[in-house]
């Protein structure tokens, strides 16, 4: 099955190169680096650990381990590798030169090879769901430890894996190590021929979210010198088909709330200008943050067109609506504003992180809403009650203090590791 697998990996290089080639012509941050992604190009570092996490929530995720490893290990260099260039300017803003960046390369042998030439690895950690053949064989065949970090698995993922079955298997046998979120995914791993001696329940390292410094008396002076004192609600990383329906629920809260402010955060950067437009196209009176000015009386939307601020945006808000959920997309982060002890909302679309959503929703830390209407009652409702914000934003901050952890139980994982690399 390897030998079609390649074979189809050729094939696909073409279509899926134009692919890339032609986002580099649209959205110019696509041509940064762009021959990492066919084996050119790569930093050369050796004995670094290597961090793969696909886009911006990953790099989200993956930012308290990125810090407790430069802590931890401050003698090796960190190597982050995303897929997208929205994740790539996460890690910039982030950490700066402290860390290498690159883009992981396509999954053909060729690319692969000249990674792994210029980039020898003490180890690898992958966040979350990315399960790459070759990639992974890559690292076997080097006696490279591999850990999938807070390693989870859909449902609806699961019959298709099942298809591949025999090269799935094969796959995770290269002494891949997973540190699963919960029992239940740890089980689907299993189903998939993980071996049950390497497949633990870590917990979910998102829990073990670490908010920037002096975030609170940020927010409060983004409040005092930009918003002003009125009621403010953020929609977090929105995705097209469903800005439409956050300002249509604005438009309705405006009703009830005439001087409430939305704080729209739009997922991906490339579509900043697109969302103003639709924001001007609904009527409303918007601001971009980029304009570096106050909003006005008047002023009924503030567009987040910047990248690393979303903590920030949380921290002037009343009341937090954690997108990508009203759309099939799957949903995000519902953690960091977690962190912030902000009362959250969501949509029904949360199959990404159903474990977690459900969880919120159960212990009474985040309301669920069907609609763009429910979503427009729910705001107004939770602006009008101070003492029910209060309580939502506490069960939240509780059940995150709950879970906390997984980032200590992988360091420990790691720390043996790390030796037996550096022994061998």
């Amino acid at each position: 099955m390897r030998f079609f697998y390649n074979l189809l990996s050729y094939l696909a290089l073409l279509p899926y190169a134009g692919l890339f080639v032609f986002r580099s012509i649209v959205n110019r941050t696509y041509r940064v680096n762009l021959g990492q992604r066919f084996g050119f190009g790569y930093p050369k570092i050796a004995a670094s650990i290597w961090v793969h996490a696909v886009s911006v929530g990953e790099v989200q995720a993956a930012l308290p381990l990125i810090r407790a490893l430069q802590e931890r290990y401050p003698a090796k260099r960190l190597l982050v590798t995303t897929v997208t260039p929205t994740g790539a300017a996460r890690v910039r803003v982030a950490f700066g030169d402290s860390v290498e960046h690159s883009y992981i390369p396509f999954e053909f042998p060729y690319a692969i090879k000249r990674f792994f030439a210029a980039v020898n690895p003490a180890a690898a950690l992958v966040m979350e769901t990315e399960i790459w053949p070759n990639l992974y064989r890559a690292c076997g065949d080097r006696d490279i430890p591999l850990i999938l970090v807070s390693a989870r698995i859909s449902p609806r993922s699961v019959p298709n894996y099942k298809r591949l079955l025999p090269l799935i298997r094969k796959t995770l046998s290269y002494g891949i190590i997973i540190a699963a979120q919960s029992r239940s995914d740890a089980d689907r791993f299993l189903l998939l021929g993980a071996a049950p001696e390497r497949t633990t329940v870590m917990g979910n390292i998102k829990f073990d979210v670490q908010l920037p410094a002096q975030t609170s008396e940020r927010g409060a002076r983004l409040r005092n010198e930009v918003i002003g004192e009125r009621p403010v609600w953020i929609a977090a990383s929105t995705h097209r088909g469903e800005e439409r329906q956050v300002l249509d629920a604005h438009r309705m809260l405006l009703e009830r709330h005439p001087n409430a402010l939305l704080i729209l955060v739009p997922r991906h950067p490339e579509r900043f200008a697109d969302v103003r437009q639709l924001v001007e196209k609904c009527g409303l009176e918007v601001v971009s943050r980029t304009e570096g000015q106050a909003c006005a009386a008047s002023t009924q939307v503030l567009l987040g067109d910047t990248m690393g601020e979303m903590p920030l945006f949380f921290a002037a808000s009343d009341v937090a609506f954690i997108a990508g959920s009203l759309v099939p997309i799957g949903g995000h982060n519902l953690l960091e504003p977690a962190a912030q002890g902000l009362p959250i909302i969501t949509g029904p679309h949360n199959f990404n992180a159903q474990e977690i959503a459900d969880l919120f929703v159960e212990s009474g830390a985040c309301r669920m809403v069907r609609d763009w209407q429910e979503l427009a009652a729910t705001v107004g409702e939770l602006l009008d009650g101070p003492d029910r914000r209060a309580e939502l934003g506490s069960n939240a901050l509780a059940l995150l203090e709950q879970n906390r952890g997984a980032l200590a139980r992988l360091l420990v994982l790691l720390d043996p590791l790390l030796d037996e690399r550096q022994g061998a």
